[in-house]
């Protein structure tokens, strides 16, 4: 099967997916994971309780997908009918409920020092699992090894962990993107200043490495390292026409950014295609930059997040599942129409779901009630890639609050994506002191591609 990379009029050649003897799990050329800030509620997406008492199955009804057997959330219509291209994991579970460290768990695979808090980023925090990708699969060809969209996800008033390069060094963090709906001025830009030329660019950077070389303590020095390879990352980028085309939204047609939706996560979402089609192994898409933006802004669409305690349906009903329906949609759809799914693996989910009860909490804003934070279990989507389609993998009990089969976590995703993109998931990286690390601590879930 061909695909045609966005702009260049070359078509690639691939196979389509062919399982590891080893691991059990199909290659991938690209992975997408989408990141739903804030916890969506496994009960109003994607593993609803109909016949649960009121108090568990909230206010929404439920709706026959085009699989058998298999019902969704009734405000994702367009979802249910696409039910026939993915799986649904309802069995992932962890026990972290708190989103800070509950973020930090889902991004590096690793539970943070301090459990269910909100603590801050630090400089010696594990490397989120994009960066360590970075690490252990270096440079990519394309553009990047690993791209942020739609970032930095905040939860719900500050920067969450686990988003960074950590102990690894500035060098590594992922390529960060985010607010795309400003048009062209708000889209990464790598246009030289008027008077500079990339061989003027190149020479510069010559006799900026000759006076490095000579800096007697770089080698001890955090800040200058981080500095070199910054400026390494970005001379990359200069070079690389590939890219920069991926950038460039204008070149889509109206009719595809309408589909889309002309919003973070429509635009976010569009990006992550195009950057498939630049080569990009890693595109991470933070779905909501803020977890809880409604507090303070309830009418903003773009605020809304997942973590729904009070006023859950009334914002669900909305704003977040009709964007959700409509974008997450789009991009399975577009990436199947342009030949690109076989060959991408799509993943999402977010740190963790909510509670079976639904209740008010008079410490929250709102005056409807919503569901708590809830680690035992919650749901994700995979697609693509040698996925098998139409799928249910695992399952929760009757209130959708703990799993009735065998339990998936954080650790278990990143292995997944790692043999994906045919990383060994248990090989050691080391840091800048040289202490070795583990990639990733889980296993790669093959009941994905049975």
């Amino acid at each position: 099967m061909a695909s045609a990379a966005a702009g260049s009029g070359i078509s690639v050649c691939w196979p389509g997916p062919v399982k590891s003897a080893e691991t059990g799990i199909a290659r991938a050329k690209s992975v997408i994971v989408v990141f739903l800030n804030g916890g969506a509620s496994q009960l109003e997406t994607f593993d609803p309780k109909p016949d649960a008492p009121r108090e568990i199955r909230g206010e929404f009804g439920s709706i026959a997908s085009a699989v058998p057997g298999t019902f969704l959330c009734e405000h994702l219509p367009r979802l249910a009918r696409l039910a026939d291209r993915y799986t649904i994991v309802r069995s992932m579970s962890h026990d972290d409920t708190d989103h800070g460290s509950a973020t930090y768990l889902a991004l590096t695979g690793r539970y943070h020092a301090r459990k269910s808090s909100n603590p801050l980023p630090a400089p010696e925090d594990h490397p989120a699992f994009a960066a360590a990708l970075k690490r252990v699969m270096g440079a990519s060809r394309t553009f990047d090894t690993a791209v942020t969209v739609n970032g930095p996800a905040i939860v719900p008033e500050l920067i969450a962990p686990g988003q960074d390069a950590g102990l690894l060094g500035r060098e590594y963090d992922p390529f960060l993107v985010g607010d795309l709906t400003g048009g062209p001025s708000s889209w990464p830009s790598f246009d030289l200043p008027v008077g500079l030329n990339l061989d003027r660019l190149r020479t510069r950077k010559s006799m900026l490495e000759l006076i490095e070389a000579n800096h007697v303590q770089a080698s001890h020095n955090k800040l200058l390292n981080d500095m070199v390879g910054m400026q390494g990352r970005a001379m990359d980028l200069f070079e690389n026409p590939v890219g920069r085309r991926a950038f460039d939204l204008s070149a889509e047609p109206p009719a595809v950014v309408e589909r889309y939706g002309r919003h973070r996560s429509g635009l976010a979402c569009l990006l992550a295609r195009r950057l498939v089609e630049a080569g990009v192994p890693l595109i991470t898409v933070i779905w909501n930059h803020s977890g809880r933006g409604q507090d303070r802004l309830p009418d903003d669409p773009e605020a809304q997040g997942w973590d729904t305690h009070n006023d859950l349906f009334e914002v669900m009903r909305r704003h977040l599942l009709p964007r959700f329906d409509q974008t997450f949609s789009a991009l399975l759809e577009d990436l199947q129409q342009r030949n690109l799914l076989d060959q991408t693996l799509v993943l999402c989910l977010g740190e963790f779901g909510r509670a079976p009860r639904v209740a008010l909490e008079s410490n929250f804003a709102g005056a409807m009630p919503g569901r708590k934070h809830w680690a035992n279990v919650y749901s994700m989507v995979a697609a693509g890639a040698g996925v098998s389609r139409g799928a249910v993998l695992g399952a929760s009990d009757k209130f959708a609050a703990y799993p009735t089969t065998e339990r998936y976590g954080p650790w278990d995703v990143h292995a997944t994506v790692a043999a994906a993109l045919g990383v060994d998931p248990a090989m050691e990286y080391h840091d800048r002191l040289a202490r070795p690390f583990r990639l990733t601590l889980g296993q790669p879930i093959v009941g994905l591609y049975r």
